[in-house]
């Protein structure tokens, strides 16, 4: 047990040491992808939200938090800011064609709601044969757990952070938020 726990120690200072590349490489590509720092951190910050999951799955199953389930949260990790830019981008598309900020949240959040939850369920049915793995068990808790719950705070979480963070009030009266 002692060489299996020093091989994972070893592992995992490995990986570590090229987090911050990793970091950088990521927030590089968010930055080209949306073209703003702010809605790259913004999106950046929507991350940690699978940490919730990932944590009360593992310890619900009694699962450990290894080596394994530490990369199903690195692999999470990428799968909810993919989420999270497909929903910037949407949010940022609608005010470009000229609907109010207001309106082009709210729409967006409803119009990519689907498309979102029908991907993670996807990745998360995916995950289904490798759970009953003792090896890659904890990683698929951790992705299935984090996913779950990331996938619903993102949707509710994220155009509230984004009406936040660019002072986005709704219109007066409250009215004519929704048109089909």
């Amino acid at each position: 047990i002692a060489g299996a726990q020093e091989e994972s120690g070893k592992a995992g200072a490995s990986i570590a040491a090229q987090l911050p590349l990793c970091i950088f490489l990521i927030f590089t590509l968010l930055m080209l992808q949306l073209h703003s720092f702010s809605r790259s951190v913004m999106v950046f910050l929507t991350g940690p939200l699978g940490l919730i999951g990932a944590a009360a799955t593992l310890l619900l199953l009694h699962a450990p938090m290894g080596f394994v389930a530490q990369l199903g949260i690195t692999a999470l990790l990428g799968m909810i800011i993919r989420n999270s830019v497909i929903l910037v981008d949407q949010i940022e598309q609608d005010i470009k064609a000229g609907i109010p900020p207001w309106q082009a949240i709210v729409e967006s959040a409803v119009r990519r709601a689907r498309p979102i939850m029908l991907t993670a369920a996807a990745a998360v049915l995916a995950m289904i044969p490798l759970s009953r793995s003792t090896f890659w068990g904890p990683m698929a808790a951790a992705i299935m757990g984090g996913l779950i719950v990331a996938t619903v705070l993102t949707l509710l979480f994220l155009p509230a952070l984004y009406a936040a963070w660019f002072r986005v009030r709704p219109p007066e009266g409250g009215q004519g938020v929704m048109t089909n």
